[in-house]
Order: structure tokens, then sequence, then C-alpha cells
């Protein structure tokens, strides 16, 4: 792995489960301190949230996403105490462009906690449980999803929102909507089709109240000139000033998460390597599949993060 080539990438919700990072907060301080910051700023004990649950209560938004977030910044802190990195560029899906921010020196972090809990409030407030839903679709032209999408909607919402490989879209809606759109994927050919555990529809439309207020929130934060490129979800493009840094995360809460697109801009930086910084391997399944010639790392576990220090050094 060459360190002048290296590109990072950031989870979002998705990637979180119950003892995660479990084994390397015993070597490694970072990770728990990490997670105490975190704690002591949103007035709950983050860390044990995400070591002893119970299930339904880390997958709530609110818990979620500063979750996810937390613990990719930690595994950041961990890795750059272990080795000098620099990498060319950064990503984030949906919730982790907000960790590739803070990584990135632009965001402070624990702006980000407070500020990504408010987001997840936010898009719950803007659709009811119970009233959203999102599924995967395996194996079905984007076109023809798309197409499927307006079909189904039948005045209500539905729309494809996450473009994460290949072969692999997601979609959000109404429930109803996103129900019709299932079945008649099914009917197309899809391999898959099913319902994902959320409870709140992402990247459509219907986050468009969440949208507005978020956009009021990041009125009162603080964002720097980011010291790495990030390539961010919304237009995959690279944004370098405070204004149009925050008029994509707004607009990212309403508008599909272009990740294959975002995968394959790396190219424009030479990279030859990606390397998953957060819990869990989703992101790193989904590049395989985007482009086969990266060699791609993760560090979620000890064994992983022992290979990706191994590929860097």
């Amino acid at each position: 792995m060459s360190k002048n080539n290296t590109a990072f990438v950031f989870p979002g919700q998705g990637s979180q489960s119950l003892g995660m990072l479990a084994d390397l907060s015993v070597n490694f301080s970072t990770i728990k301190e990490t997670f105490d910051e975190a704690s002591n700023e949103l007035g709950r004990d983050l860390w044990a949230i995400a070591q002893e649950g119970p299930l339904d209560v880390i997958n709530q938004t609110q818990n979620t996403q500063p979750i996810v977030l937390v613990a990719s910044v930690a595994l950041w802190r961990l890795i750059n105490n272990e080795i000098s990195l620099e990498p060319v560029v950064l990503a984030g899906h949906s919730l982790g462009e907000y960790t590739a921010l803070v990584c990135a020196k632009s965001l402070a972090f624990l702006d980000a906690v407070k500020l990504v809990e408010q987001r997840a409030t936010f898009m719950q407030q803007a659709v009811p449980v119970g009233e959203g839903a999102m599924a995967a679709i395996l194996g079905l032209d984007v076109d023809k999803l798309v197409s499927i999408c307006g079909a189904a909607a039948n005045n209500e919402v539905v729309s494809a929102v996450n473009f994460n490989a290949p072969g692999q879209v997601v979609i959000a809606g109404n429930s109803t909507a996103v129900n019709r759109a299932i079945e008649m994927a099914k009917a197309e050919g899809a391999k898959r089709a099913l319902l994902l555990p959320v409870s709140v529809p992402s990247h459509c439309e219907l986050m468009l109240p969440a949208a507005n207020k978020l956009e009021s929130t990041l009125k009162v934060i603080e964002i720097n000139p980011p010291a790495n490129a990030i390539v961010h979800n919304t237009d995959v493009s690279v944004h370098g000033d405070e204004l149009s840094i925050k008029q994509a995360l707004v607009k990212q809460l309403h508008t599909p998460v272009r990740w294959t697109e975002t995968i394959e801009a790396f190219s424009k930086f030479d990279v030859t390597s990606v390397i998953e910084c957060g819990p869990g391997k989703v992101l790193t399944g989904l590049n395989k599949r985007i482009d086969k010639t990266l060699d791609l790392y993760s560090m979620g576990d000890e064994r992983s993060l022992t290979k990706t220090l191994e590929g860097l050094s």
C-alpha cells in the first residue's frame, strides 16, 4: 500500500453493532477516551449503549448517528497515533461525511457530535415512525428501478436514494409506496428486494423539512477549509469553503448518496488503496464491487487493524 495514494472512507448508519470496537478498546485507550468525550457532551453513556444495547436502543437514529461518528473518529485517532499518514482524499457515506469533515479538521469533533444528534432528531420529526421506509434492491438496472419508483409512487414519495454499487440501490419514501416498489421490482426480476431496519426514509424529498431545520442549525456552526480533499455525496465534488460545504450537507439530506460515482472519482487523485475507517466492513464490500483494482482495507477490529497497519508500514 502506498501512503501517498491512500483514501479514507467513513461509514454511515447500518455499520453499528453491539460490542463494536470492544477488542480494540482493550489495547488502545483512545477508543474509550473518544467515547467518553462525546458522552460527556451529550449527557449519556454512548460506550455503554454501543456495548450493551439493547439492540433497539443502539438502532434508534438519535443514538446510531453519534455512535457511528464517534467510533469512526476514535479509529482515525488511533491509526494516526500509530503511523504518520496523509491521505490524498476522504469521503463519507451519508452520516460519514460529517466524520470526514472532523478528520479533515474542518468541523470540531464535539460540534459534530451535537450536530449529528440534532440531524437525527430532525429526520425522525420529519417522518413519524412507521410512515417511512427504505429498501435495498439488488440486481436490477438503475434506469428500470427509477422507472419503477415513478410508477409505484401513486401520489406518494418513493425514489432511488443510495447508489451504493453496481446492482445495489436503496430506495426510500412513504412505507406504502416503498412496498409497492418492492413488489414491482421483484416482478421485474430483481434478485432481492427487502426492507431495511430503519425508522427514517433518508435522502428523499420527505426529508426536506429536516433539511430546512439543519440549514438553520448550521448557521451557528463553524466550518473551516478541510485539510484534506473531501468528495461530497450529493454532487461528487470537492468543496473548500464554509458556505458550499454547508450547502452540500443540507442538500445531502434530501438527495441521493452517489457512492458509486464517489469511489470512481478517486481515480482523479490516483488513489490505489482505500481504508474504511469505522465499525464494520460495509463500505469495503461496496468498494470491491465498484473498482476491483483498488487495494481495500478496514480497521473495525483488531485483526483488520493489524492487517491495515502492516500494509501501511
